[in-house]
């Protein structure tokens, strides 16, 4: 019957004396997660109530931080039980489940951005044949593909993981990433040859794609007018903060997952934090300060806040 449950269940082993601060990392993780939440919702509420908001960029801002919401949900609601549990210990399926989610949202992002990069493209280098190219229907299959190509990609690896041997039951993490790679006797070659496959796919060429996109961008703005200069930088200047924010977080991973294990526990918590904290957290705060549009209705939006709250004051 042991052995049956160390088959089953995996140890998250890199918490850092829980029981001792474990309210206090509880707290913590809680504002921050609440504060995810309502930065992200806010945008994507202001893009959906907005009607001049209804544009192919606007709509891939609000996907992309929907996905901000559900990047951060796969992992806050785990971490704030392990905070509050004795033991931080999770089943093997429920890891693999984590696993397909964080890298099929987080992968999604890629295509989103390169999304966006081709709405800017259109608008910025073809601005006549803009509405004729960028309609619905193109946007949806955007869409579909950012998030049905990923999760492709990523079930493969899941699913050949899930009848993989296992000869450790301890994962160097706080949350089920590439680590679970870690918990295997011996990596299958299917899993060694799709991960290229989806690094590829994924990564390398969505990213190539969004580097010449912008190159060409680049271009153009540089020798039209000053009007469409500036109309470059404020919307493709947000995207390349993204970009290179989400890449540096992607390559983060990678290299956090081959690292020796005797690296010290409360460093690697730290950076495994920055993965889940920082992108999510800025997303909102980037788009909403610097999109033109968006800032401004989110400045009407808490002002309205702000004279109700001076209403109810005086009542």
């Amino acid at each position: 019957m042991e052995k049956e449950l160390n088959v089953t269940y995996v140890t998250l082993d890199w918490y850092v004396e829980v029981n001792k601060y474990r309210y206090v990392y509880f707290f913590i993780m809680f504002i921050l997660y609440t504060l995810i939440i309502c930065s992200n919702s806010t945008i994507v509420y202001l893009i959906c109530i907005h009607k001049n908001l209804h544009e192919p960029m606007y709509i891939f801002i609000a996907a992309l931080l929907l996905n901000c919401v559900l990047y951060s949900t796969i992992i806050y609601p785990k971490l704030l039980i392990d905070f509050l549990s004795e033991k931080q210990v999770t089943s093997y399926s429920s890891c693999l489940f984590q696993f397909f989610m964080f890298y099929t949202v987080g992968m999604s992002e890629f295509f989103l951005l390169a999304a966006m990069a081709y709405d800017r493209y259109v608008a910025i280098c073809k601005p006549l044949h803009y509405q004729t190219i960028m309609t619905k229907t193109t946007v949806s299959i955007f869409l579909v593909i950012a998030w049905f190509v990923p999760a492709s990609h990523v079930a493969v690896q899941a699913i050949a993981s899930a009848d993989a041997k296992l000869c450790d039951f301890n994962i160097k993490g706080i949350f089920c990433n590439n680590a679970v790679y870690t918990l295997q006797c011996a990596r299958s070659r299917l899993i060694t040859v799709f991960g290229l496959v989806c690094l590829l796919n994924l990564v390398i060429l969505p990213m190539l794609f969004i580097v010449f996109t912008y190159t060409k961008i680049f271009i153009v703005s540089y020798r039209s007018c000053k009007e469409i200069k500036k109309k470059a930088a404020e919307t493709c200047l947000p995207h390349l903060l993204v970009l290179m924010s989400l890449t540096m977080f992607f390559v983060y991973d990678i290299i956090m997952a081959r690292v020796e294990s005797d690296f010290p526990k409360t460093a690697r918590i730290i950076m495994n934090l920055q993965i889940v904290l920082y992108h999510p957290l800025f997303n909102p705060f980037i788009y909403g300060l610097k999109m033109k549009e968006i800032s401004k209705h989110l400045k009407r939006l808490l002002s309205q806040g702000n004279m109700i709250s001076c209403i109810k004051a005086e009542c």
